[in-house]
């Protein structure tokens, strides 16, 4: 119990000091918020300070943080915006990067299984990491941004398609007809939401955004847990849920009036990013074992070999996806922002472990070149953007 309160008392203190730490640097460098946030978790876990311990609570907490990232990357995506080239191009370049994972992986993983976690891991891009990043950085209206959030979309919804596919543990018929199943019903869900009118709904939200009812944060939180809860009932991944839900919330209240979005965005990003979000990137730090890391020559020489593999498998296939007109210092910035990942590397790392099909050595590299991927790879991204192409700022379709 000891344990738990002050980790309860600490992690909170983290998730304050960060911003703060964020900004003070930010005279100097833009580095982007989960940088410190994981920092400082390794710094107060128990391979450093010891002052938090992994606890069921705070995984818990954790857990729901990540949901809502994932939650948070299917609402803020604006699917009219990136559809046609920029979609089409990244699907492409997540295609490459499968295949070039798959066959990296086989290559270096004691199994075909394990090198299947590894592929899979290696061709995610953490969309939802980037996001806020490329928000701070007023990226997003842009073609580049575009572009990356497109890269993103595919690379965080391509590997939950592959973890349901092949790292279910059942039969690849058996996979896709419970993932066919699944799509089917949030599918409709998001499809008659589409549909209607939903000015129930809209009066709702309305009439509760500066009450104590806030009804608008109670459905989503609704919507969340019942997508969540399906696909962990059809046995899929729980992040698919979160990101289905996340897609579904945007179709609901788009119909809604323009203050109102706006009030309930807030909302949730202080429920997210102020909250849950932070949760889980500490707690990363917190368990991850800097000790195992460090025993083990060949464990420790595995994270630099993912992290450049990071950039060659998942980056590089992503110059595909550049938009027109894309200058050198964009397209290496796109290179960065696209081997960016962490969250699926998390899910497929502990999914392999759990089953026994992953070594811990190559799980703990991976998460810990996930982790420097993170740590670096935004804040040199957006070192080669500081000085923004001529194009950027204009309407140029991506």
């Amino acid at each position: 119990m000891d344990g738990l309160l002050l980790s309860l008392m600490v992690i909170p203190l983290v998730a304050a000091a960060a911003p703060l730490l964020a900004a003070a640097i930010g005279k100097v460098a833009k580095v982007p918020l989960v940088v410190f946030e994981i920092a400082l978790g390794i710094m107060i876990g128990p391979s450093l300070l010891g002052w938090a311990e992994p606890t069921e609570f705070v995984k818990i907490l954790a857990d729901l943080g990540l949901a809502m990232l994932f939650f948070m990357a299917g609402n803020e995506i604006n699917f009219a915006a990136i559809k046609g080239r920029p979609l089409n191009r990244a699907s492409i370049a997540w295609l490459i990067s499968l295949a070039g994972g798959l066959l990296v992986g086989i290559l270096i993983a004691p199994t075909v299984a394990a090198g299947v976690f590894i592929a899979v891991a290696l061709s995610s891009t953490a969309l939802g990491t980037l996001l806020p990043v490329l928000r701070d950085a007023k990226e997003l209206s842009t073609p580049f941004g575009k572009a990356v959030t497109a890269i993103g979309t595919v690379g965080e919804f391509g590997p939950l398609l592959a973890i349901s596919l092949f790292l279910s543990g059942h039969s690849l018929g058996h996979s896709v007809v419970v993932l066919l199943g699944f799509v089917l019903i949030s599918g409709l869900a998001i499809w008659l939401t589409g549909r209607g009118e939903n000015k129930v709904i809209h009066s709702m939200v309305n009439a509760t955004l500066h009450s104590s009812g806030q009804f608008a944060v109670r459905l989503v939180l609704l919507i969340l847990a019942l997508l969540v809860g399906l696909s962990m009932a059809f046995g899929l991944d729980m992040l698919l849920g979160a990101f289905s839900a996340g897609v579904l919330w945007r179709v609901l209240i788009s119909g809604a009036a323009p203050h109102d979005r706006e009030v309930v965005e807030h909302k949730l990003d202080a429920v997210a990013f102020g909250f849950l979000v932070p949760v889980f990137f500490i707690n990363t730090g917190v368990v991850f074992d800097v000790d195992a890391l460090l025993s083990s020559p060949l464990t420790l020489a595995l994270v630099p070999l993912f992290l450049v593999l990071f950039l060659v498998v998942r980056g590089l296939p992503n110059l595909l996806a550049a938009p027109v007109g894309a200058t050198p210092r964009d397209k290496r910035a796109m290179v960065l922002f696209s081997a960016t990942g962490l969250p699926v590397i998390v899910a497929v790392t502990a999914i392999g472990l759990e089953r026994g099909l992953l070594p811990s050595g190559i799980a703990t590299a991976l998460i810990g070149a996930g982790m420097l991927s993170v740590l670096l790879f935004p804040m040199l991204a957006l070192l080669h953007r500081r000085k923004e192409a001529p194009y950027s700022s204009g309407t140029t379709a991506a």
